[in-house]
């Protein structure tokens, strides 16, 4: 069964789920920032089957967030390499590791973000680049962009009046 594409959706969520959603294509990208670029690596590290670790990096190449080099002229084989794209997705994994330590790990965090300098846990946070300030549910909102269309203008109001009314 084929899951509907979120291609046309202009909801940035929902753009990105298209291209990296999966947890297997979310998790080739974590190996990737490993440093992990080849083939039988990312099988031996997941234990993946190759034909389902074959499509995912077919699909992350053509959504740009890995590229495909050979290293080996005979037999021909490739290395997965991040793109520019694909390393700004570095954020996203950094904040569901935070998550899933959090929330998910009753036994403790089995891997940390830490400070290279000091050897410190990061205690990870999204902050406002241009004031500093910590992104927060109270201060900052969700709004419709300057090139969003009527549906997503109206599902922006939709989804914004359902949490005033849960403020209250």
């Amino acid at each position: 069964m084929q899951r509907k594409s979120f291609e046309s959706m202009q909801c940035p969520v929902a753009r990105g789920l298209e291209r990296a959603g999966d947890g297997w294509s979310m998790l080739i990208l974590r190996d990737a920032f490993y440093g992990i670029r080849r083939f039988d690596d990312f099988v031996q590290s997941l234990g993946i089957a190759p034909n389902i670790l074959s499509r995912r990096l077919r699909d992350l190449v053509q959504a740009g967030l890995l590229q495909r080099r050979p290293y080996c002229a005979r037999p021909k084989r490739y290395e997965y390499v991040l793109t520019e794209q694909g390393r700004d997705f570095r954020p996203v994994l950094l904040a569901l590791m935070a998550w899933g330590n959090r929330h998910f790990a009753p036994e403790g965090p089995s891997i940390l973000l830490t400070d290279t300098t000091t050897g410190e846990p990061v205690e990870l946070a999204q902050v406002d680049l241009r004031t500093g300030e910590r992104i927060t549910r109270g201060r900052h909102s969700i709004v419709a962009g300057p090139s969003a269309d009527e549906r997503t203008r109206i599902n922006v109001d939709f989804r914004n009046a359902h949490l005033a009314a849960d403020r209250h």
